[in-house]
């Protein structure tokens, strides 16, 4: 996601004037004799000289003229002096906002790719903080402050206690930035909800077969989807939102075994189909929800895994053979059975374990 080498930043750009003040000498000239040559006034031609005033246009155009040199030169130079001097007051302005750095998850978004492999000290920080601002697409840590207080309001989570606030942040926009190079179909409501029972087929695959099908039925439905690493501290477990005027399933990866991760993507995709496009939802790693939209998330990611009029056969459910024997009837997944099982409590936490598959797709150490 980022340059693996940090770009050269010498430490001082010489200013035109410089550059001037040596031809003159060079020549011969005196910056009276330039100032009639070039029809330019006395004082501009010092100011020039001393890099209190830039070089405009008009002025490179006349320098061409006098020193046969092109004005080309002269108005890159000034360009690339100024935008030293600006980068100079931006990382003024940044040293007063470090403490801003800490507050973001930077072990993880270096090993995202997002920031470079440096150490956090020193005038490391500032360039840190520099692409931390390019990775938010922000102008500064005052703006990125703003831009994420009026997108809260927007935020409906599945808990009352809530996450690291920068960690959801930094999770969230990894999906923004992976969704973006997504190609999709328009939306189609009710193609998707159809192509969620297709969707359930692929609970009995391992993930190196159901992911790329998974993602092609989202897609032709003209639904984004996204496996993102959980990032430290965001405590997310998936996402449902719309960006760019396109649905957005985005879901953790994190610890997941399958049981939970089909219930998110279910979950998640409900919250498309059934729920406000001006809302952003985010799911903890809990399926109990305390809104009316997380109920219904619920019900419905529920109901497509195993449906109700199941719902007398779980509590017969009490050895392996028989999980087996019923999730095959059903056409899903064992742990599928188990995690249901473990939710409703007619088996304890312990029990069956075994029947589930922990996905291992490959993410970031943080540690």
């Amino acid at each position: 996601m980022i340059e693996r080498f940090i770009p050269y930043q010498p430490e001082f750009v010489t200013p035109p004037g410089e550059t001037l003040a040596d031809l003159l000498e060079e020549r011969g000239m005196t910056q009276t004799e330039l100032a009639l040559r070039t029809g330019r006034p006395a004082k501009t031609i010092s100011e020039i000289v001393n890099g209190k005033a830039a070089i405009t246009p008009e002025t490179a155009l006349q320098l061409e003229k006098v020193f046969a040199t092109p004005a080309d030169y002269w108005l890159t130079h000034e360009a690339h002096y100024r935008a030293y001097l600006a980068q100079l007051e931006e990382k003024k302005r940044l040293t007063t906002h470090l403490d801003w750095l800490e507050h973001h998850p930077v072990k993880f978004l270096k090993k995202m790719g997002v920031l470079p492999d440096l150490h956090n000290r020193g005038r490391n920080k500032t360039t840190l903080m520099q692409y931390l601002l390019r990775f938010y697409g922000v102008a500064s840590p005052d703006e990125w402050e703003k831009y994420y207080a009026e997108l809260r309001p927007a935020y409906r989570r599945s808990q009352v206690v809530q996450g690291d606030s920068y960690a959801t942040a930094a999770w969230l926009r990894l999906g923004e930035i992976e969704a973006e190079q997504i190609s999709c179909s328009t939306y189609d409501r009710e193609r998707f909800a159809v192509a969620l029972q297709t969707c359930r087929q692929l609970t009995v695959l391992p993930p190196e077969e159901f992911d790329p099908r998974l993602r092609a039925l989202c897609t032709e439905a003209g639904v984004v989807l996204v496996l993102m690493p959980g990032a430290p501290g965001a405590r997310v477990s998936g996402a449902a939102r719309w960006l760019n005027r396109r649905p957005l399933i985005q879901i953790s990866l994190y610890g997941k075994t399958n049981d939970k991760f089909w219930f998110n993507f279910f979950h998640e995709a409900a919250h498309i189909l059934l729920h406000s496009q001006k809302l952003i939802f985010l799911d903890e790693e809990t399926e109990n929800g305390f809104s009316q939209e997380e109920q219904e998330a619920n019900e419905f990611a529920g109901e497509i895994l195993i449906p109700k009029r199941f719902d007398a056969e779980l509590p017969k459910l009490r050895s392996r053979e028989a999980v087996r024997a019923f999730a095959e009837k059903i056409g899903v997944h064992p742990g599928i059975v188990v995690g249901r099982l473990q939710h409703d409590h007619l088996i304890d936490q312990s029990w069956l374990n075994d029947l589930k598959e922990r996905f291992t797709w490959s993410e970031p150490e943080t540690d």
